[in-house]
C-alpha cells in the first residue's frame, strides 16, 4: 500500500500517529507524512518523508488566540479548533494536499483527529481514511461537534458525518477510553511501544543518599509557552516543599530553571530528560493530563495526580483516569497548586490507585502491536475498489 499519513504541527498530535506510520512502513508500505512545512524538523527526526503544507497566516492565527482570554475554555477550546484547525489550517494546507495526492496517488489517508484537509481530500478524490485518536472518546466527539461548518463552507459534502463513519485507531485501552457503546463507529485498540528503561538509573548526585518516593512533574511542552510559567510552576514546588518525597520537575525549552531558584532541597529541575527513564521510579506522576504524558504513565503502571490546564482533552482524559481508580484529578486550573500535595499523598498512601495503574498497564500490554492496524486499512482500501 501506499499510506499518506496527514498531521498538525502538534508534537503530541504527531505523537499518535507515530507508532502506526512506524509499523506500516516497517511491514515494507509506503509511507509520507504530510505536515506543514514549518513542522519538517520532527517529521524527518521520526525518521519519515515528508511532504511539505503551507503553514497557515500567522496573522489569523494570532487573531482567533486574541478572542480567548475573554471565552470560557470549552468556548476557547471550540474556537480553535473550528477556527484554526478547521478553517485556517485546512484552507492553506489544501493546495499542497490536492497536489500529493493527484501525483502520489495513495491507497488510504491516515489522519489524526483535527488535521482537516486530508479528509476534504479524500472525500473529493475517492480514497479511503481511517483517523487515529488523540484523547478519550468524549473529547474527540466535542472537537467533531464544532467542525461541520467550515467543512461544509471548503466544500465537504458529508460533512462531520462523514468523519464520524471511518474506523478509529487508538492507543488507549477501553478502561480509560470513554466511548459511547451507542455508536456504530468502529474502534481498533493497540499498544503504544513499550519505551520505558527498568534499568535505568537516575543521577545519583540529585538526591545523595535519598531513597524517598520519586514524584515525576511535567506539564509537557507547551505550558510554559501559555503563560503557567513561572508562577504556576512556583505554586506546585511550594506545596510539595516540604513532602518526604524526591520530586523531578521537567519544564520544556520555553522554561528556564533559573526562573524557579532557589529550589527547595528535594526538587530537581531540568529542561527535558527522557521520560521513559524515569517512569520505573516513578511513585506518582503529576501532569497536565496531555495525551502522551498521559499514555506513557498508564503504560508503565504508574498513578497520577493530573492537572488539566488549558485543553478540553486534558480535562477529559483526567476524568477518565480518576474513574478507572488509576489517579486523581484536579479540576481548578492552576488553582490546583493549592491541593497538589494532599492528592498526592493519597495517591502514594493509597495502594488502590497503583493497583488500578497496574491493573490498566496490564490491559494495555495485552493489545494488539500497531502493526496489526494494518489489517484494518488493507480492508479499507478492498472495501472502496469493490465498490468501484
Amino acid at each position: 500500500m501506499r499510506v499518506l499519513v496527514a498531521t498538525t504541527a502538534g508534537a503530541g498530535h504527531f505523537a499518535a500517529l507515530v507508532p502506526f506510520a512506524a509499523a506500516i512502513r516497517d511491514a515494507g508500505h509506503a509511507v509520507r507524512v504530510a505536515a506543514l512545512a514549518s513542522f519538517a524538523p520532527a517529521v524527518r527526526k521520526a525518521g519519515f518523508e515528508h511532504v511539505p503544507l503551507a503553514d497557515p497566516p500567522a496573522d489569523e492565527v494570532g487573531a482567533v488566540f486574541a478572542t480567548l482570554p475573554g471565552l470560557s475554555m470549552e468556548e476557547g477550546n471550540a474556537a480553535v479548533i473550528r477556527e484554526v484547525y478547521g478553517r485556517i489550517d485546512a484552507r492553506a494546507a489544501l493546495p499542497a494536499m490536492q497536489a500529493v495526492v493527484d501525483q502520489w496517488r495513495p491507497d488510504v489517508i491516515l489522519r489524526e483527529t483535527t488535521e482537516f484537509a486530508s479528509y476534504l481530500v479524500a472525500e473529493r478524490s475517492g480514497i479511503p481514511h481511517a483517523q487515529a485518536a488523540i484523547s478519550v472518546a468524549s473529547a474527540e466527539e466535542f472537537m467533531l461537534s464544532v467542525i461541520d461548518e467550515p467543512l461544509r463552507e471548503l466544500g465537504s459534502e458529508d460533512g462531520v458525518a462523514g468523519l464520524m463513519a471511518v474506523p478509529r485507531l487508538t492507543l488507549l485501552p477501553a478502561s480509560i477510553d470513554d466511548e459511547d457503546e451507542r455508536t456504530s463507529r468502529p474502534t481498533y485498540r493497540f499498544r503504544a511501544p513499550t519505551t520505558t528503561d527498568s534499568h535505568s538509573q537516575l543521577p545519583p548526585d540529585w538526591w545523595p543518599d535519598s531513597r524517598a518516593p520519586l514524584v515525576y512533574v511535567t506539564f509537557g511542552s507547551v505550558a510554559a509557552r501559555l503563560g503557567f510559567f513561572p508562577d504556576f510552576y512556583r505554586a506546585v514546588l511550594a506545596a510539595l516543599a516540604d513532602l518526604p518525597a524526591r520530586m523531578l520537575l521537567t519544564l520544556g525549552e520555553a522554561g528556564d530553571p533559573e526562573d524557579l531558584r532557589p529550589l527547595p532541597s528535594n526538587v530537581h529541575v531540568e529542561r527535558w530528560w527522557p521520560q521513559e527513564q524515569v517512569m520505573s521510579h516513578a511513585a506518582v506522576m503529576v501532569s497536565h493530563g496531555g495525551f502522551g504524558t498521559t499514555l506513557l504513565g498508564l503504560g508503565a503502571g504508574v498513578p497520577m495526580v493530573v492537572i488539566p490546564l488549558f485543553a478540553i482533552d486534558q480535562y477529559a482524559n483526567a476524568r477518565c483516569i480518576q474513574a478507572a481508580g488509576a489517579g486523581v484529578a484536579l479540576e481548578s486550573g492552576p488553582a490546583a497548586a493549592s491541593d497538589v500535595r494532599s492528592a498526592v499523598e493519597r495517591v502514594i498512601d493509597d495502594g488502590t490507585y497503583l493497583e488500578a495503574a497496574r491493573r490498566v498497564a496490564g490491559e494495555i500490554a495485552h493489545l494488539p502491536h500497531p502493526s496489526e492496524c494494518i489489517a484494518p486499512l488493507e480492508a479499507l482500501v478492498k472495501s472502496q475498489d469493490d465498490s468501484q
